[in-house]
Protein backbone atom coordinates (compact mmCIF):
# COMPACT_ATOMS: atom_id res chain seq x y z
CA UNK A 1 0.00 0.00 0.00
CA UNK A 2 1.56 3.42 -1.06
CA UNK A 3 2.90 5.65 2.19
CA UNK A 4 -0.33 8.72 2.42
CA UNK A 5 1.15 11.70 2.87
CA UNK A 6 -1.37 14.33 5.02
CA UNK A 7 -2.24 17.30 3.09
CA UNK A 8 -0.62 19.59 5.70
CA UNK A 9 2.99 17.93 5.08
CA UNK A 10 2.36 17.29 1.12
CA UNK A 11 0.77 21.23 0.65
CA UNK A 12 3.38 22.59 3.27
CA UNK A 13 4.81 26.05 1.80
CA UNK A 14 8.51 26.06 0.00
CA UNK A 15 8.03 29.60 -0.80
CA UNK A 16 7.02 32.92 0.87
CA UNK A 17 4.15 33.40 -1.81
CA UNK A 18 2.28 30.03 -1.04
CA UNK A 19 2.06 31.19 2.89
CA UNK A 20 -1.44 31.51 3.54
CA UNK A 21 -2.98 34.67 5.24
CA UNK A 22 0.36 36.14 6.56
CA UNK A 23 1.17 38.38 4.04
CA UNK A 24 2.23 40.97 6.25
CA UNK A 25 5.28 39.19 7.48
CA UNK A 26 6.37 37.55 4.51
CA UNK A 27 6.83 40.96 2.77
CA UNK A 28 8.54 42.20 5.39
CA UNK A 29 11.33 39.76 5.88
CA UNK A 30 11.47 39.51 1.95
CA UNK A 31 12.28 43.15 1.89
CA UNK A 32 14.92 42.84 4.97
CA UNK A 33 16.65 39.89 2.68
CA UNK A 34 16.48 42.21 -0.39
CA UNK A 35 17.71 45.52 1.77
CA UNK A 36 20.76 43.51 3.32
CA UNK A 37 19.07 44.40 6.78
CA UNK A 38 18.65 41.07 7.93
CA UNK A 39 18.03 40.82 11.84
CA UNK A 40 19.88 37.74 13.39
CA UNK A 41 17.36 36.90 15.90
CA UNK A 42 13.64 36.82 15.53
CA UNK A 43 10.54 35.84 17.85
CA UNK A 44 7.68 34.57 15.65
CA UNK A 45 4.71 34.07 17.89
CA UNK A 46 1.02 33.53 17.31
CA UNK A 47 -1.31 30.73 17.65
CA UNK A 48 -0.86 26.96 16.40
CA UNK A 49 -1.03 25.88 12.99
CA UNK A 50 -0.61 29.19 11.11
CA UNK A 51 2.23 28.99 9.53
CA UNK A 52 5.54 29.59 12.06
CA UNK A 53 7.69 26.80 12.16
CA UNK A 54 7.11 27.09 7.45
CA UNK A 55 8.42 30.58 7.56
CA UNK A 56 10.89 29.88 9.83
CA UNK A 57 12.12 27.35 7.39
CA UNK A 58 11.45 28.93 4.21
CA UNK A 59 13.75 31.51 5.83
CA UNK A 60 16.48 29.98 7.27
CA UNK A 61 16.75 28.49 3.32
CA UNK A 62 16.57 31.78 1.62
CA UNK A 63 19.33 33.50 3.39
CA UNK A 64 21.79 30.79 2.24
CA UNK A 65 20.72 30.78 -2.00
CA UNK A 66 22.60 33.72 -3.80
CA UNK A 67 21.18 34.88 -7.25
CA UNK A 68 22.96 31.99 -9.36
CA UNK A 69 21.99 29.58 -6.58
CA UNK A 70 20.49 26.09 -7.59
CA UNK A 71 16.91 26.17 -6.53
CA UNK A 72 17.35 22.48 -5.94
CA UNK A 73 19.99 23.22 -2.52
CA UNK A 74 18.03 23.26 0.48
CA UNK A 75 21.31 24.08 2.70
CA UNK A 76 19.82 21.33 5.43
CA UNK A 77 23.26 21.07 7.06
CA UNK A 78 22.85 24.79 7.65
CA UNK A 79 19.41 24.36 9.43
CA UNK A 80 19.32 23.32 13.10
CA UNK A 81 15.96 22.37 14.70
CA UNK A 82 15.36 22.10 18.28
CA UNK A 83 12.21 21.30 20.12
CA UNK A 84 12.22 22.93 23.56
CA UNK A 85 9.33 21.24 24.74
CA UNK A 86 11.49 18.22 25.13
CA UNK A 87 15.34 19.75 24.96
CA UNK A 88 14.67 22.69 27.58
CA UNK A 89 17.30 22.34 30.05
CA UNK A 90 20.26 24.20 30.68
CA UNK A 91 22.82 21.15 28.86
CA UNK A 92 20.52 21.23 26.08
CA UNK A 93 21.46 25.15 25.28
CA UNK A 94 24.91 24.77 26.11
CA UNK A 95 25.53 22.07 23.81
CA UNK A 96 23.73 24.38 21.10
CA UNK A 97 25.99 27.35 22.10
CA UNK A 98 29.07 24.84 21.30
CA UNK A 99 27.87 24.08 18.22
CA UNK A 100 26.81 27.63 17.30
CA UNK A 101 31.03 28.02 17.55
CA UNK A 102 31.74 26.15 14.25
CA UNK A 103 31.42 28.40 11.14
CA UNK A 104 28.75 27.00 7.87
CA UNK A 105 31.16 24.83 5.60
CA UNK A 106 28.72 25.44 3.07
CA UNK A 107 26.12 28.48 2.34
CA UNK A 108 26.50 31.69 4.76
CA UNK A 109 24.68 31.26 7.81
CA UNK A 110 24.08 28.93 10.28
CA UNK A 111 20.10 28.99 11.30
CA UNK A 112 18.78 27.70 14.81
CA UNK A 113 15.07 26.99 14.70
CA UNK A 114 13.80 26.80 18.40
CA UNK A 115 10.86 25.81 18.44
CA UNK A 116 8.16 25.96 21.19
CA UNK A 117 10.92 28.41 22.86
CA UNK A 118 8.55 29.34 25.98
CA UNK A 119 9.22 25.53 27.15
CA UNK A 120 12.84 26.57 28.16
CA UNK A 121 13.85 26.78 31.69
CA UNK A 122 15.04 29.62 33.52
CA UNK A 123 18.45 28.54 33.51
CA UNK A 124 18.27 27.46 29.87
CA UNK A 125 17.22 30.99 28.91
CA UNK A 126 19.40 32.71 30.81
CA UNK A 127 22.49 30.57 29.25
CA UNK A 128 20.98 31.63 25.95
CA UNK A 129 21.43 35.37 26.65
CA UNK A 130 24.77 36.22 25.43
CA UNK A 131 24.50 34.47 22.88
CA UNK A 132 21.54 35.82 21.37
CA UNK A 133 22.75 39.29 22.33
CA UNK A 134 26.06 39.31 20.22
CA UNK A 135 25.52 36.04 18.07
CA UNK A 136 28.49 35.12 15.36
CA UNK A 137 27.78 36.96 12.26
CA UNK A 138 27.37 34.00 10.19
CA UNK A 139 24.38 32.38 13.33
CA UNK A 140 20.36 33.57 12.81
CA UNK A 141 18.09 32.40 15.49
CA UNK A 142 14.67 32.04 14.89
CA UNK A 143 12.20 31.09 18.03
CA UNK A 144 9.08 30.12 17.13
CA UNK A 145 5.96 30.33 20.52
CA UNK A 146 2.45 30.21 21.26
CA UNK A 147 2.62 31.61 24.40
CA UNK A 148 4.89 34.79 24.12
CA UNK A 149 3.82 35.67 27.71
CA UNK A 150 6.03 32.90 29.05
CA UNK A 151 9.07 34.26 27.49
CA UNK A 152 11.77 36.16 29.46
CA UNK A 153 11.41 40.05 28.64
CA UNK A 154 15.36 39.93 28.15
CA UNK A 155 15.03 37.22 25.21
CA UNK A 156 12.10 39.63 23.84
CA UNK A 157 13.91 42.59 23.95
CA UNK A 158 17.30 40.90 21.93
CA UNK A 159 14.48 39.90 19.14
CA UNK A 160 12.57 41.20 16.55
CA UNK A 161 8.96 39.94 17.04
CA UNK A 162 6.44 39.07 14.47
CA UNK A 163 2.58 38.25 15.52
CA UNK A 164 1.51 35.81 12.90
CA UNK A 165 -2.49 36.09 12.47
CA UNK A 166 -5.24 33.63 12.95
CA UNK A 167 -6.12 32.41 9.63
CA UNK A 168 -9.35 34.08 8.21
CA UNK A 169 -12.11 31.66 6.96
CA UNK A 170 -11.91 33.10 3.32
CA UNK A 171 -8.38 32.38 3.06
CA UNK A 172 -8.24 29.11 4.28
CA UNK A 173 -11.66 28.51 2.00
CA UNK A 174 -9.77 29.57 -1.21
CA UNK A 175 -6.57 27.47 0.13
CA UNK A 176 -8.65 24.06 -0.03
CA UNK A 177 -10.47 25.14 -3.18
CA UNK A 178 -7.32 24.82 -4.44
CA UNK A 179 -6.17 21.77 -2.68
CA UNK A 180 -9.10 20.18 -4.31
CA UNK A 181 -8.76 20.66 -7.52
CA UNK A 182 -5.21 19.49 -7.66
CA UNK A 183 -6.31 16.53 -6.03
CA UNK A 184 -9.44 16.17 -8.61
CA UNK A 185 -11.78 16.19 -4.76
CA UNK A 186 -15.32 17.33 -5.59
CA UNK A 187 -16.25 19.93 -2.94
CA UNK A 188 -19.17 22.38 -1.83
CA UNK A 189 -18.01 25.94 -1.10
CA UNK A 190 -20.39 25.90 2.56
CA UNK A 191 -18.97 22.54 3.10
CA UNK A 192 -15.80 24.06 3.06
CA UNK A 193 -16.72 26.84 4.89
CA UNK A 194 -18.09 24.58 7.54
CA UNK A 195 -14.81 22.82 7.80
CA UNK A 196 -12.65 26.39 7.93
CA UNK A 197 -14.61 27.46 10.72
CA UNK A 198 -13.84 23.95 12.86
CA UNK A 199 -10.25 24.92 12.60
CA UNK A 200 -10.79 28.16 14.83
CA UNK A 201 -7.94 30.33 12.70
CA UNK A 202 -5.35 27.13 11.93
CA UNK A 203 -4.74 26.45 8.48
CA UNK A 204 -3.15 22.88 10.03
CA UNK A 205 -6.14 21.84 11.72
CA UNK A 206 -8.18 23.16 8.71
CA UNK A 207 -5.97 20.45 6.31
CA UNK A 208 -6.10 17.64 8.56
CA UNK A 209 -10.25 18.06 9.11
CA UNK A 210 -9.84 18.08 5.37
CA UNK A 211 -7.89 14.96 4.55
CA UNK A 212 -10.64 13.37 7.39
CA UNK A 213 -13.59 14.46 5.21
CA UNK A 214 -11.60 13.66 2.34
CA UNK A 215 -11.41 10.08 4.15
CA UNK A 216 -15.77 10.12 5.14
CA UNK A 217 -17.32 11.27 2.10
CA UNK A 218 -15.28 9.23 -0.47
CA UNK A 219 -14.08 12.14 -2.46
CA UNK A 220 -17.01 14.14 -2.51
CA UNK A 221 -17.36 16.72 0.28
CA UNK A 222 -21.31 17.98 -0.08
CA UNK A 223 -22.35 20.35 2.96
CA UNK A 224 -24.50 17.88 4.80
CA UNK A 225 -21.85 14.77 4.87
CA UNK A 226 -19.64 17.86 6.86
CA UNK A 227 -22.06 18.73 9.71
CA UNK A 228 -22.80 15.26 9.68
CA UNK A 229 -19.39 14.13 9.96
CA UNK A 230 -17.90 17.27 12.93
CA UNK A 231 -20.77 16.84 14.55
CA UNK A 232 -22.14 20.40 13.86
CA UNK A 233 -25.98 21.43 13.49
CA UNK A 234 -26.98 22.49 10.75
CA UNK A 235 -27.57 26.10 10.42
CA UNK A 236 -31.48 25.84 9.35
CA UNK A 237 -31.93 24.75 12.94
CA UNK A 238 -30.85 28.25 13.87
CA UNK A 239 -32.92 29.80 11.58
CA UNK A 240 -36.03 27.66 12.38
CA UNK A 241 -35.24 28.09 15.75
CA UNK A 242 -34.98 31.92 15.86
CA UNK A 243 -38.29 32.07 13.98
CA UNK A 244 -39.84 30.17 17.32
CA UNK A 245 -38.35 32.37 19.62
CA UNK A 246 -39.35 35.89 17.16
CA UNK A 247 -42.76 34.30 17.39
CA UNK A 248 -42.43 33.65 20.92
CA UNK A 249 -43.96 30.21 20.08
CA UNK A 250 -42.61 28.22 23.37
CA UNK A 251 -44.07 25.32 22.42
CA UNK A 252 -42.09 25.03 19.50
CA UNK A 253 -38.85 26.68 20.67
CA UNK A 254 -38.85 23.75 23.72
CA UNK A 255 -39.91 21.35 20.83
CA UNK A 256 -37.44 21.74 18.57
CA UNK A 257 -34.67 21.84 21.68
CA UNK A 258 -35.81 18.46 22.29
CA UNK A 259 -34.70 17.12 19.11
CA UNK A 260 -31.73 18.63 18.88
CA UNK A 261 -31.07 16.80 22.76
CA UNK A 262 -32.47 13.43 20.91
CA UNK A 263 -30.09 14.11 18.07
CA UNK A 264 -26.60 13.86 21.18
CA UNK A 265 -25.67 17.59 20.57
CA UNK A 266 -24.64 19.27 23.72
CA UNK A 267 -26.89 22.17 25.05
CA UNK A 268 -23.70 24.04 25.15
CA UNK A 269 -22.91 23.52 22.33
CA UNK A 270 -26.27 24.54 20.59
CA UNK A 271 -26.14 27.66 23.21
CA UNK A 272 -22.95 28.93 21.37
CA UNK A 273 -24.13 28.33 17.79
CA UNK A 274 -27.05 29.87 18.70
CA UNK A 275 -24.77 32.89 20.30
CA UNK A 276 -23.17 32.72 16.87
CA UNK A 277 -26.46 33.00 14.82
CA UNK A 278 -27.53 35.89 16.69
CA UNK A 279 -24.47 37.55 16.39
CA UNK A 280 -24.33 37.16 12.56
CA UNK A 281 -27.85 38.15 12.33
CA UNK A 282 -26.50 41.36 14.25
CA UNK A 283 -23.90 42.34 11.75
CA UNK A 284 -26.27 41.93 8.76
CA UNK A 285 -28.39 45.31 10.35
CA UNK A 286 -25.78 47.40 8.93
CA UNK A 287 -24.14 47.39 5.66
CA UNK A 288 -21.14 48.01 7.11
CA UNK A 289 -20.79 45.18 8.97
CA UNK A 290 -21.56 42.79 6.41
CA UNK A 291 -18.32 41.85 5.22
CA UNK A 292 -17.95 40.59 9.22
CA UNK A 293 -20.14 37.80 7.87
CA UNK A 294 -18.23 34.77 7.27
CA UNK A 295 -20.57 32.47 5.75
CA UNK A 296 -21.32 30.92 2.04
CA UNK A 297 -23.14 33.36 -0.20
CA UNK A 298 -26.00 31.17 -0.09
CA UNK A 299 -26.15 31.98 3.67
CA UNK A 300 -25.58 35.13 3.95
CA UNK A 301 -29.08 35.84 1.82
CA UNK A 302 -30.75 33.83 4.33
CA UNK A 303 -29.21 35.86 7.11
CA UNK A 304 -30.07 38.86 5.57
CA UNK A 305 -33.56 38.44 4.96
CA UNK A 306 -34.12 37.05 8.56
CA UNK A 307 -32.06 40.16 10.24
CA UNK A 308 -34.99 42.07 8.36
CA UNK A 309 -37.09 40.52 11.12
CA UNK A 310 -35.33 41.23 14.03
CA UNK A 311 -34.67 44.07 16.08
CA UNK A 312 -31.59 45.56 17.00
CA UNK A 313 -32.74 45.38 20.52
CA UNK A 314 -33.97 41.82 20.93
CA UNK A 315 -30.73 40.87 19.07
CA UNK A 316 -28.44 42.24 21.90
CA UNK A 317 -30.33 41.34 24.95
CA UNK A 318 -30.47 37.60 23.23
CA UNK A 319 -27.64 37.66 22.80
CA UNK A 320 -26.67 38.82 26.60
CA UNK A 321 -29.53 36.13 28.27
CA UNK A 322 -27.21 33.96 25.90
CA UNK A 323 -23.94 35.08 27.24
CA UNK A 324 -25.29 34.86 30.70
CA UNK A 325 -26.82 31.07 30.50
CA UNK A 326 -23.22 30.23 28.80
CA UNK A 327 -21.14 31.64 31.70
CA UNK A 328 -23.62 29.62 34.43
CA UNK A 329 -23.89 26.80 32.45
CA UNK A 330 -21.22 24.52 33.88
CA UNK A 331 -22.44 25.36 37.49
CA UNK A 332 -25.88 24.39 36.85
CA UNK A 333 -26.86 20.47 38.48
CA UNK A 334 -29.97 20.37 35.36
CA UNK A 335 -28.47 22.06 32.81
CA UNK A 336 -31.22 20.82 30.26
CA UNK A 337 -33.29 23.05 32.14
CA UNK A 338 -30.99 25.62 32.53
CA UNK A 339 -30.90 26.09 28.83
CA UNK A 340 -34.42 25.32 28.57
CA UNK A 341 -34.87 28.71 30.83
CA UNK A 342 -32.84 30.56 28.43
CA UNK A 343 -35.19 29.82 25.41
CA UNK A 344 -38.00 30.98 28.22
CA UNK A 345 -36.28 34.26 28.57
CA UNK A 346 -35.31 34.78 24.89
CA UNK A 347 -39.01 34.41 23.82
CA UNK A 348 -40.50 36.82 25.98
CA UNK A 349 -37.95 39.82 25.06
CA UNK A 350 -40.15 40.70 22.11
CA UNK A 351 -43.58 41.41 24.35
CA UNK A 352 -41.09 43.18 27.10
CA UNK A 353 -39.70 45.66 23.97
CA UNK A 354 -43.56 46.03 22.82
CA UNK A 355 -43.89 47.30 26.17
CA UNK A 356 -41.91 50.46 25.67
CA UNK A 357 -39.03 50.66 28.31
CA UNK A 358 -36.30 51.90 28.75
CA UNK A 359 -33.03 50.28 27.10
CA UNK A 360 -32.00 50.36 30.95
CA UNK A 361 -35.15 48.59 32.20
CA UNK A 362 -35.55 46.90 29.26
CA UNK A 363 -32.45 45.13 30.26
CA UNK A 364 -33.22 44.66 33.86
CA UNK A 365 -36.45 43.05 33.00
CA UNK A 366 -35.22 40.47 30.66
CA UNK A 367 -32.67 39.01 33.11
CA UNK A 368 -35.09 39.03 35.96
CA UNK A 369 -38.31 37.37 34.29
Amino acid sequence: MENFIVSARKYRPSVFDEVVGQRHITDTLLNEINSNQLAQSFLFTGPRGVGKTTCARILAKIVNQTENDNPDNDYSFNIFELDAASNNSVDDIRGLIEQIRIPPQTGKYKVYIIDEVHMLSSQAFNAFLKTLEEPPKYAIFILATTERHKVLPTILSRCQIFNFRRIQVNDMVEHLKKIALKENIEVEEEALHVIAEKADGGLRDCLSIFDQMVSFSKGKITYEKAIENLNILDRSVYFKMTEAIISQDIAQTLNSFDNIIQLGFDGQLFLNGLSDHFRNLLVCKNTNTHKLLNVSENHKERYKIQSEECQLSFLLNALNINNQFDIEYKMSKNQRLHIELALLKLCHIKSLIQSNLSLEELKKKVMSI
